[in-house]
């Protein structure tokens, strides 16, 4: 049973950056693309970014493209998203999820939520203006 941990939330004002970590145990993520979601108070989960299991492909949601940047640790097991150019808008609870694919280059960013095959208990991000 795959178990992803993520690290790395916290406050931080306008204008910052954060750096996410998604660590997974119990398995590999070998096999796995990785998505990283967000849930803000009072709306749906969002798919975010995505990387594929390879590595060598990424997507984004045009909300974060050109300030957050998704990439993976094969050896390590760990996915990272690195926020710069925070904004008030992106206080979420961050999580990512894992999706089996044996098509190691292939990602989705608009995963439905109920697709993905684990997920990690989430971290908090705020943004202060």
């Amino acid at each position: 049973q795959l178990r992803l941990v993520e690290s790395g939330g916290g406050l931080v004002q306008f204008g910052g950056s954060l750096n996410l970590s998604c660590a997974a145990s119990g398995g590999t993520l070998d096999y796995n693309y990785i998505t990283w979601f967000r849930q803000a108070p009072g709306k749906e989960r969002e798919g975010i970014s995505c990387i594929s299991a390879s590595g060598t492909n990424a997507n984004y949601a045009d909300s974060v493209k050109g300030r957050f940047t998704i990439s993976r640790d094969n050896a390590k097991d760990t996915v990272y998203l690195q926020m710069n150019d925070l904004r008030p808008e992106d206080t979420a609870v961050y999580y990512c999820a894992a999706k089996s694919n044996f098509v190691r280059t292939l990602c989705s960013v608009t995963s439905l939520p109920g697709s993905m095959d684990w997920w990690g208990q989430g971290t908090q991000v705020t943004v202060s203006s």
